[in-house]
């Protein structure tokens, strides 16, 4: 009983340092503590003296950054092991350690014993090669397929690549990145202003699997990546990215520092984004690829790798795109195994011995064979290591249609990706490790189950875990209404005649000023042209300039709307009138045809469960959130939430999916919908 009250008195003890040394950042960023701010420091702080797993659900405006930070650096100041941030982008894991932490230190390095050392760490990929740089890599572009994807975390376009551009660039972009590189400190790509597109970047850049290694490298001492990752093992904050970290946990390669403590930030996104760093996709195009290359660089016999790989072709000739429940057949899976064996052979053909010179190209030959004979063995055990296996085809653009699609006659891929990733979650990161995973949607309604057990703490052997859900500063009774149009049809192919007269009716009575979200591009594309023929305000869709340009210019033209697809659903912030009406088309439930998803609804059934409510209807729950999130940024921002998708009100389902929404005052009324949209229409200001 002693030793229960002094480790509480400890804790406070603690707590309340933290919140003093919270109080003073905050002070000192001119601004001003908050409830629930406090209550996730205060909860974080516990979470690291007690080593149980945290889950928190903090609202937009809350201040979550801050109120792990100062958690995160005070444990670091006695810790022997760096304290971990991951983020879902690389956008946010930029912000952080360009804006939030540097403001943050400056308020309260005063008050530290000593300066708090912050490290970035990112893919290998994403810093300059000075070995490539110096001629000691082929100059070669990658093949058909995800050959080289080990670690590296795309899923934010860079704008210059985004745009294109024509290839006679190419030349110039190269001649910028040399120069750039001789100047630069850390041969981080994200420091490149303007930036270049990717085909230039990969010229001065290698992926893990065909890094030389710190071994045999020459230029290992000068390695922006090596330099990288010895700054975070001296480190006290580590800021990574969901990729590296899932790399950590799947793969056991030290690509992170060791760590006691690691805070996931956009944890909604966390198991999606280790499902995507761990799909492998496998085409005949890459095999082949790498046969010309291994002949090409090691002069050893590829015939053995060509012949399996165009037996492979005709065993997937013509076969449908979409999941294989059953796994591949019999001939496929005999094909896959005479790949393997002759990857195999040609990889035991090209060993060199240690004396032998460094070779850039032998190495990016063995890497590619590597990565396939690693595929081969996944695809040929997918059965007993519970792995989804599925076909599909890559899209080309349909100038006359104005976006990708399918394109049924081209090559099949096979893809591979876990059932699930909770079991290697719970080994690999939630064992060994503290971790506070926070996101602004976390919980469906008060429970926070459906995201703890896709990560692995639910079930047998699961560890111990708390759920809290701080709230937000907002008032979003008062602040924002949504609507669902009860009265318009279920949403089918493409969007109805009734949702765009009911869009069309929703952004005249807000004149302007709509964020508007939609479940495909093509939608999005098709309602911006109907809108601009029957309006008379500027609509701006994605893809017709950069990101970041059109949510500046949505941001300073109070009557300007923007229409997009999903990265628009979690991306935009943009308090004030500018935003006024954010309109849903449907239900993000996920594609009928998402083979991964259609495999775990299946897998939740054969156990007795519900497979829609426990995949779909969450996956679509949480993504419903964050899409109405956009609307209330700041304590003074007003609007309306419109849902074109009249089953969110009228199917049994409905009220799990509003459960997950932030608590707008809810309507049906078209009318009473207007009369908002027209008063905040006729005061708004930028």
């Amino acid at each position: 009983m002693v030793e229960k009250v002094a480790a509480d008195a400890v804790e406070s003890v603690v707590e309340k340092a933290t919140l003093e040394l919270l109080d003073r950042a905050v002070a000192g960023m001119g601004g001003q503590s908050r409830a629930g701010q406090h209550e996730m420091a205060k909860h974080v702080t516990r979470a690291i003296e007690t080593g149980e797993h945290l889950l928190v659900q903090a609202g937009t405006g809350t201040g979550k950054s801050l109120a792990y930070l100062i958690p995160l650096i005070a444990h670091s100041m006695d810790s022997d092991k760096p304290t971990l941030v991951s983020t879902a982008t690389l956008a946010l894991q930029t912000q952080i350690v360009g804006r939030d932490l540097p403001r943050l230190l400056e308020t309260i390095n005063p008050a530290l014993e000593r300066p708090v050392n912050v490290a970035l760490v990112k893919g290998r990929a994403n810093y300059v090669c000075l070995q490539k740089l110096d001629g000691g890599f082929p100059s070669e572009e990658p093949s058909e397929g995800q050959l080289f994807s080990l670690g590296e975390d795309t899923s934010v376009p860079h704008f210059a690549a985004s745009m294109g551009g024509p290839q006679s660039q190419l030349g110039k972009e190269v001649v910028r990145l040399r120069e750039w590189a001789e100047k630069t400190a850390t041969g981080d790509r994200d420091e490149l202003m303007p930036g270049v597109t990717d085909r230039a970047w990969r010229q001065v850049s290698v992926t893990s699997m065909e890094c030389l290694g710190a071994q045999k490298c020459p230029m290992a001492e000068e390695c922006f990546s090596e330099l990288a990752r010895s700054r975070a093992g001296e480190a006290d904050v580590v800021v990574t990215n969901h990729a590296m970290l899932a790399v950590s946990a799947f793969e056991g390669l030290a690509v992170l520092p060791e760590y006691d403590v690691v805070v996931v930030d956009e944890a909604h996104e966390l198991q999606d984004r280790v499902t995507g760093a761990v799909t492998g996709q496998l085409s005949v195009a890459m095999v082949h690829a790498a046969a010309s290359s291994a002949r090409k660089h090691t002069a050893i016999t590829v015939d053995a790798l060509n012949v399996a790989a165009d037996r492979l072709d005709m065993a997937i000739a013509g076969v449908p795109n979409g999941l294989l429940p059953n796994g591949l057949n019999d001939e496929q899976l005999d094909c896959l195994d005479q790949l393997r064996d002759a990857t195999r052979a040609a990889l035991s053909d090209s060993k060199t011995d240690s004396s032998s010179a460094v070779d850039g190209g032998r190495q990016l030959a063995r890497s590619r064979l590597l990565l396939i004979l690693e595929l081969c063995e996944r695809m040929l055990a997918a059965k007993e290591n519970r792995e989804v296996l599925w076909f599909s085809r890559n899209s080309t653009f349909d100038p006359q249609q104005g976006y990708s699609q399918p394109d049924e006659t081209a090559p099949a891929l096979i893809n591979i990706a876990p059932l699930s990733v909770a079991g290697r979650l719970r080994e690999g990161l939630f064992a060994g490790h503290t971790v506070v995973l926070t996101s602004a949607t976390l919980a469906i309604g008060s429970a926070f189950e459906p995201a703890a057990g896709g990560l692995g703490l639910i079930g047998e052997g699961a560890p111990g875990w708390t759920g809290i859900d701080v709230g937000s500063p907002f008032d979003y009774p008062k602040q924002g209404v949504l609507y669902v149009a009860k009265h318009l049809p279920k949403p089918g192919r493409g969007t109805s005649p009734e949702a765009l007269d009911e869009l069309e009716d929703l952004i005249r009575a807000s004149a302007g000023g709509a964020l508007c979200l939609f479940s495909s591009r093509r939608a999005a594309e098709e309602a911006a042209d109907a809108m601009r023929l029957r309006l008379d305000v500027d609509i701006l869709c994605q893809g017709e300039s950069t990101m970041a340009a059109l949510v500046k210019q949505f941001a300073d033209e109070p009557d300007t709307c923007l229409f997009g697809t999903m990265s628009l659903w979690q991306g935009v912030d943009v308090p004030g009138g500018s935003c006024r009406l954010v309109v849903i088309d449907r239900i993000p439930f996920p594609r009928p045809d998402d083979p991964l998803m259609t495999a775990r609804s299946r897998a939740v059934a054969q156990s007795g469960g519900n497979g829609f409510m426990a995949v779909s209807a969450t996956h679509a729950a949480i993504r419903l959130a964050q899409g109405a999130g956009r609307l209330i940024r700041s304590t003074g921002d007003k609007g309306v939430v419109a849902v074109l998708d009249p089953r969110l009100s009228t199917e049994r389902y409905g009220a799990f999916l509003r459960a997950a929404l932030p608590p707008f005052w809810a309507t049906t009324d078209r009318s009473v919908v207007r009369g908002v949209l027209e008063r905040l229409g006729s005061t708004k200001t930028p």
